[in-house]
């Protein structure tokens, strides 16, 4: 019986769903691994140069960064979410504990999180209306935690067509729903 069970989407699906509404497109994206990187305290700097020799990017407060392979979203002093592509980092955790050893607290995130990105030329007024992230002055690389619809959420800025959202899985519909209504109401 165990092998008849397959992955669903967050949205509970074989395959992302993607929407397109008038010149917005929202894509469910469960192609991407997730892991926190928190640098313990006095190993701030040890943290700085492990990440560099790996190819981890350490953005800023307020940025995302990507590199080759990794890519890193800035969520507070000494602490970032690190994202890979799902297929080869797939237990992410387990490949960054080895870089990191003792000098940070590593945690898997993956299931955690429902990953929708929106692409459209009108970015800013959608985003008007779904939080306080002001796309008309946040560029390419900024992020920021922000609540959609009451739920708890990052929202980075990849380039000025393409955000990516990241929120509760538990929550995958209802922020789906809120992302989808907003962009009827543009339409």
């Amino acid at each position: 019986m165990a092998n008849a069970l397959k992955p669903l989407t967050p949205l509970g699906h074989d395959a992302p769903q993607s929407d397109t509404i008038g010149a917005i497109t929202i894509t469910e994206n469960p192609n991407t691994a997730l892991a926190s990187l928190a640098a313990r305290l006095g190993r701030e700097a040890e943290v700085a140069s492990l990440a560099a020799a790996a190819g981890i990017p350490l953005p800023g407060p307020g940025q995302s960064e990507a590199a080759a392979t990794y890519g890193a979203i800035w969520l507070g002093p000494q602490q970032w979410m690190v994202e890979a592509a799902f297929a080869t980092h797939e237990d992410i955790s387990a490949i960054l504990k080895p870089i990191f050893g003792e000098a940070a607290s590593i945690t898997e995130q993956t299931d955690a999180w429902v990953r929708f990105d929106v692409t459209s030329t009108t970015l800013p007024a959608l985003f008007e209306r779904l939080c306080s992230f002001d796309l008309h002055k946040a560029g390419a690389g900024a992020a920021t935690r922000t609540v959609i619809d009451h739920l708890g959420c990052y929202v980075i800025r990849r380039t000025d067509t393409r955000v990516t959202i990241l929120g509760p899985r538990s929550s995958a519909h209802s922020l789906h729903h809120a992302l989808t209504t907003a962009a009827k109401a543009l339409s």
